[in-house]
């Protein structure tokens, strides 16, 4: 993808970042837009030729061939030659992650602490960061962001819109999941805990025990007599009555698979993050039921990703297991890929065209549980849209436009 800022020298790729440091949403006061489309993919149905989307108030009034629908007088017209729904990046740091990649803008791992569930990305968010637009100007609409990976629970997780100047106009759901990392990613060094992965499970088996004992009083305490509040504990609890999802990210087949004993054993929902080797046990996740955020696809294959593979999409659907695309995080300047970019080279890797747009769309959508908001074009839903002046997965193609909530929030070429 031409501008691609991951594959520049990270210096070169600070100083590009900081022209977007102050760039706000270049959004239209209007609210009725016409977007036509030489092809509109819906990932609803088969992609329309010549098609148009009208919306208004923020939401999609009308999906078909152009002849079929008729462009009041009053609308705006922007044209892309493939229109696709806005894209979703099922995982990411962004907005906690800052480009600059410098203590005042890097907070999503606290380090203090093993244990934190109760760190709230909506605490921490920055809409204003600069990487939301870089990555908002290719077309990703919205993000599952929060905490990361780093240590054993680094707190929870968020979804976002890419707009807004303050996170109440940005947030889609601010409580989404809370954030576990197991393997070396977890370990801590000096004689701290944890240090070994039997350590790392016993410390969250107790956790989550004593999170049951926690709910249980709380509910059956009499009024007035409840006993005081624990943050902690309340994140557990809401992991417990499957109000949170736990995602876990872990790279080898056994980490999997302990984690999938894990789950069993206190009836939770999870979904696995990165999962290098999750195509070793896969009949064993599809058993469990469990969604794969699979790792992105040009990460480093090295220490527990050595087993990583560019095919881990197509292996995953072969399996029969729900997954989704993300741009996971980076250690280095500028902290995140773009998923546009990881779903052309999974598309090159055994996927399908509408499997890799799929993967960052409607299918991430439903794995996030907001596909009645966002991931295709459909009537009714959040009229978020991106426009691109060809094939979305060619490198020589370009992001022409982007359309959130009915804002045509940019129209840069890049």
């Amino acid at each position: 993808m031409k501008g691609y800022m991951n594959r520049t020298h990270p210096g070169v790729a600070a100083c590009i970042a900081a022209l977007f440091l102050f760039a706000q949403p270049a959004a239209t006061s209007a609210q009725q837009l016409a977007i036509r489309g030489d092809i509109v993919h819906t990932m609803a149905g088969p992609a329309i030729e010549n098609g148009v989307v009208l919306t208004e108030n923020g939401k999609i009034t009308a999906v078909g061939v152009a002849g079929n629908i008729d462009i009041p007088d009053s609308f705006d017209i922007v044209h892309g030659a493939v229109v696709t729904p806005g894209l979703v990046d099922a995982h990411t740091v962004v907005g906690l992650a800052g480009y600059l990649n410098q203590p005042h803008d890097q907070d999503q791992v606290e380090r203090s602490a093993p244990v934190q569930p109760e760190l709230r990305a909506i605490d921490a968010y920055n809409p204003r960061e600069a990487l939301v637009e870089w990555v908002r100007g290719f077309g990703v609409t919205t993000m599952h962001t929060g905490h990361g990976p780093g240590v054993l629970v680094s707190g929870q997780t968020m979804i976002v819109k890419t707009i807004g100047n303050d996170v109440a106009e940005a947030v889609l759901d601010p409580a989404t999941m809370v954030a576990v990392t197991l393997g070396n990613g977890a370990r801590a060094s000096g004689g701290k805990s944890p240090g070994s992965r039997s350590k790392m499970i016993a410390m969250l088996r107790a956790e989550l025990i004593k999170a049951q004992e926690y709910a249980e009083k709380q509910e059956n305490a009499e009024e007035g007599k409840e006993p005081a509040r624990n943050l902690r504990m309340d994140a557990f609890a809401q992991v417990l009555s499957g109000d949170m999802r736990l995602l876990v990210t872990v790279e080898r087949a056994n980490d999997i698979l302990t984690v999938l004993r894990l789950a069993d054993e206190f009836g939770i929902d999870i979904v696995l993050d990165s999962a290098a080797e999750a195509y070793l046990v896969a009949e064993q996740i599809k058993a469990a039921g469990v969604p794969v955020i699979t790792h992105p696809t040009m990460a480093r294959h090295g220490g527990e990703r050595e087993n990583a593979t560019f095919e881990a999409a197509s292996r995953l659907r072969d399996a029969g297991i729900a997954f989704a695309l993300q741009s996971g995080f980076e250690a280095y300047v500028p902290k995140t890929r773009v998923i546009l970019f990881e779903a052309g080279v999974a598309a090159a890797n055994g996927l399908t065209f509408d499997e890799a747009l799929a993967s960052i769309t409607i299918n991430a959508a439903r794995l996030l549980r907001i596909d009645n908001r966002v991931g295709s074009i459909e009537v009714g839903k959040d009229a978020d849209l991106a426009l691109y002046d060809g094939d979305p997965f060619e490198y020589t193609t370009h992001a022409v436009g982007v359309v959130i909530d009915g804002q045509l929030v940019s129209q840069e070429v890049r």
